[in-house]
């Protein structure tokens, strides 16, 4: 067995790497960008080393410096992790030209699947079924117009080099294909090199069913059953489970063997996923095959009582799978949810900013949380925005999502926006509890997934009030007489009483609140309501009384800005403090950047009409394109930044005088 390996990759799955290789004696050597000097990989590996700036183009996508590496550090093998290097065909052939073992496929297998339209002639001669498109290399605009007729509408325009969501378009009629094709396009070539596309009939009511296939280099070929990836958002998964629900014995078989003669249909060696779209008929067609570790692998080692990472390293030194077809057992079901930060309120828009406080639930044999973070880290432009993974199991279906549910209710981030809100609504809601899956559930039950606060603004208000003021009396000295009552929190004041005010703001409101304390205890009014509060502060837990109501809440203060937990949920404001500065001078037409990011493109000049919905400038920000709209009809009168610039949020980008379109 390998005594040494390097990881080409950072984040979670380094980690997730570390901790096996290390429980399997295996010495782990990690490489870093000047943007990841303290992060979690680096401090878990036997030995780190330094590999170029920020961008992943400058550094994790660096093959000969992390070659360079491996040799100097006299790694045996290099362990790619997913994402980056890891389908890079290149890459793996001069890891073999160096002596060094690629922990992943032979190049040939990568080459085969890296390019989705050949990967589709392959499968058509295995056998594998087809959904109805075009695959062929000639990439003419006449040509893909034609092929989009023939396939039929809704169609999806996919990126053949392409993956995680980047260069997909759902296109829905003619009319729309033009401008989707040019935006696959540039998306493509952006994140791959390769602006080329393929097209397939977009199914309306389609699930995503992947199998888990491994393969040795003795020609031996298994599948680790199957998972449900069809909860998604930007084409990228938000919720995989295994195994999937509702599948016959039959269909599950009949799409392991059909994953398997894939593999073998390219002489697959290692750890790889052959994804499927499965129809409400029962039907399934392949889609593509990831040659890599899958980010969702944990829910398979969870029901298979099996450790991917070390079929991976055991099967990359030569050893022959450590279980054959019949030996392959599940048990249980298990979920997991894919932390990110982003804003679901505004489409998933990717978030940036410090994980300013952190709190994770306790991991056991049901809950367990895959991570390259830790309290304090930023979550910057450079890398894609997935903070955490957080992975439960259980006896049945059921008890999974019941433990999903109260995993996320401990889930608590406050520094930046999160997607966890959104994931407990998700995961508790019916459709999802009754496995009512498929690929458009978001769309579909869009009502059900952004629900209304669980505490109602004015109760939001006094807990947090009492929060607030519970965590001034844990800070604030200890009067020296202790029976002086200038030394009480209790607003007293000689011959009367005094209500101490409190402004809160929530969002652009600000709300005045009086309190009155009585023997540690508080009347809150609020709106013209009078609330009565007990409450008591342990660190971050505060546990309440509110008119009767006994409840608890975790929160975060700092700064004057408070953020309370509640069953999911999240409640946040600031504490108001009158200030005076600049005023907002931007005109009404202004559009400012909603993210860091770059300008790919800017799509009008000065002095152009637009129209309302009009592209003017589209961004790219953590991998991912975002088109800037014209919000109204009018006349470009300025442009800040030309393609190429880096830009920072907030920052005015371009501005329309809609006066001048009257």
């Amino acid at each position: 067995m390998f005594n040494k390996i390097l990881i080409a990759n950072r984040g979670e799955i380094a980690c997730r790497i570390i901790q096996t290789a290390h429980r399997m004696g295996i010495r782990c050597v990690a490489v870093y960008s000047e943007a990841d000097a303290d992060a979690r990989h680096v401090a878990m590996a036997d030995e780190a080393f330094l590999i170029g700036p920020a961008a992943s183009s400058e550094s994790y996508l660096k093959a000969d410096k992390i070659i360079e590496v491996a040799k100097e550090s006299g790694a045996q093998a290099i362990h790619p992790g997913y994402g980056f290097l890891s389908e890079n065909t290149d890459f793996a052939e001069a890891c073999e030209a160096n002596g060094i073992a690629f922990i992943g496929p032979p190049s040939s297998a990568i080459a085969a699947m890296g390019s989705k339209s050949a990967a589709k002639a392959i499968m058509e001669k295995a056998g594998v079924p087809l959904v109805p498109g075009y695959h062929g290399s000639d990439q003419d605009p006449e040509l893909l117009r034609k092929e989009a007729e023939n396939c039929g509408f809704p169609l999806l325009l996919k990126a053949v080099a392409g993956g995680g969501g980047k260069g997909m378009r759902v296109v829905e009629n003619m009319g729309e294909f033009d401008d989707a094709l040019a935006a696959a396009k540039r998306e493509a070539k952006n994140a791959f090199g390769n602006p080329d596309m393929l097209i397939e009939r977009y199914l309306t009511q389609p699930r995503h069913v992947e199998i888990q296939v491994f393969c040795d280099q003795h020609g031996n070929g298994i599948y680790l059953a199957e998972r449900d990836c069809s909860v998604q958002r930007r084409h990228q998964k938000v919720l995989e489970e295994a195994p999937a629900p509702g599948l016959s014995e039959e269909t599950r078989k009949a799409m392991g063997d059909a994953a398997v003669r894939a593999a073998q249909a390219i002489n697959y060696v290692g750890a790889g996923t052959v994804e499927f779209l499965y129809d409400v008929d029962g039907s399934f067609f392949f889609m593509e095959m990831n040659t890599r570790l899958q980010v969702e692998h944990p829910v398979t080692e969870m029901v298979t009582g099996q450790d991917l990472v070390e079929w991976q390293l055991k099967v990359a030194w030569g050893d022959p799978l450590p279980l054959v077809q019949e030996q392959v057992k599940t048990r249980g079901h298990a979920i997991e949810a894919r932390i990110y930060a982003e804003d679901p309120d505004q489409d998933f828009l990717p978030a940036t900013g410090t994980l300013r406080y952190l709190s994770t639930p306790a991991e056991s044999a049901h809950v367990r949380v895959d991570t390259g973070v830790t309290e304090g880290d930023d979550i910057s432009i450079h890398y894609d925005p997935m903070i955490a993974k957080l992975i439960v199991w259980d006896e049945t279906r059921g008890q999974a999502v019941n433990r999903m549910v109260q995993a996320l209710e401990h889930y608590r981030i406050a520094g930046l926006k999160t997607n966890i809100r959104f994931l407990h609504a998700t995961v508790d809601s019916q459709p999802f509890r009754e496995a009512d899956l498929t690929t458009n559930f978001i769309a579909t039950h869009e009502t059900l997934l952004f629900p209304k606060p669980k505490l109602d603004l004015d109760k939001a208000l006094v807990l947090a009030a009492g929060f607030i003021l519970e965590h001034r009396k844990s800070v604030e000295p200890v009067t020296a007489d202790p029976w002086s009552p200038f030394g009480r929190k209790n607003s007293w004041r000689m011959n009367s009483e005094f209500a101490q005010p409190l402004s809160l703001q929530v969002g652009d409101d600000i709300h005045e609140l009086k309190i009155l304390e009585r023997d540690d205890r508080y009347q809150v009014l609020v709106d013209g309501s009078v609330y009565h509060l007990n409450a008591r502060l342990d660190e971050d837990y505060l546990q309440a009384v509110l008119n009767g109501h006994r409840l608890s809440v975790h929160g975060n203060l700092h700064n004057n800005e408070l953020v309370l937990f509640y069953e999911g949920d999240t409640f946040k404001c600031t504490v108001y403090q009158e200030s005076y500065g600049l005023e907002d001078v931007a005109g009404e037409g202004s559009l400012a950047a909603p993210m860091n990011g770059a300008i790919v493109a800017v799509q009008a000049k000065v002095g152009d009409k637009v129209t309302a919905g009009q592209n003017l400038v589209i961004m790219e920000a953590m991998k991912m394109e975002h088109a800037i709209k014209a919000p109204a009809d009018g006349v470009v009168s300025e442009i800040f930044y030309a393609e190429g610039d880096q830009v920072a949020e907030g920052a005015e980008l371009i501005a329309i005088d809609t006066e001048e379109a009257e």
